[in-house]
């Protein structure tokens, strides 16, 4: 019990610590809807069991022990955040009868962008990692592991489904939709905020 509290509690916060993934929902549910923020949120959790997987098959101590394996995935995370970014830096004015479709994105589209925004995160792999060799008992058994990473992308999925729910809302979008490109444009300054700040930062699990 000790341990599912030490792992509930931990995850709780660094999940709604702000990040690259709190961005990506929040615009997808701005300029686009709460839909395409839901998806973009399941797409989020499935990335966290692409860490998850590679831990629990204990491919997480080679990363531990790995920098040269943690510098690729942390340029590739830092590339995709600003190639996101600068997409969204090019958004243009709309005129007011097209602005509530302005923006268009497929399911499959939003549930990918939330899965690589995750996938690619490698300060998510540090986090897993970390948990599961420092937090998670030696002697926890199989069963247990997979439970705590299934309540893990599930706890991303639930608040992540929240912010979407909430910057999705019809009400505060209806406000907000004719200035989607700015949106846009400051949620761009953000993602390559972040991908800059990813690319020069010191991963180290020590």
């Amino acid at each position: 019990m000790t341990e599912w509290l030490a792992v509930i509690t931990i995850t709780i916060l660094a999940v709604i610590s702000p990040g690259p993934d709190f961005a990506m929902v929040s615009r997808n549910s701005l300029t686009l809807s709460h839909k395409a923020g839901l998806l973009t949120a399941i797409g989020i959790g499935a990335g966290v069991l692409v860490h998850v997987c590679y831990t629990l098959l204990g491919i997480g101590v080679m990363i531990r022990y790995s920098p040269r394996f943690l510098d690729v995935m942390k340029l590739l995370g830092a590339a995709y955040l600003v190639w996101l970014g600068a997409k969204m830096l090019m958004s243009r004015p709309r005129s007011d009868d097209i602005a509530p479709r302005a923006l268009t994105l497929s399911n499959t589209g939003a549930l990918r962008m939330g899965f690589w925004t995750n996938a690619l995160n490698p300060k998510t792999s540090i986090f897993i990692v970390s948990l599961f060799t420092q937090v998670v008992g030696g002697a926890t058994p199989l069963f247990t592991r997979i439970a705590y990473g299934g309540f893990i992308s599930l706890a991303h999925i639930l608040w992540f489904a929240v912010v979407a729910l909430f910057f999705g809302a019809p009400a505060l979008r209806r406000r907000l939709l004719r200035s989607s490109h700015w949106i846009d444009r400051a949620f761009g300054v953000a993602l390559i905020g972040f991908g800059l700040s990813l690319a020069v930062s010191d991963l180290s699990l020590a």
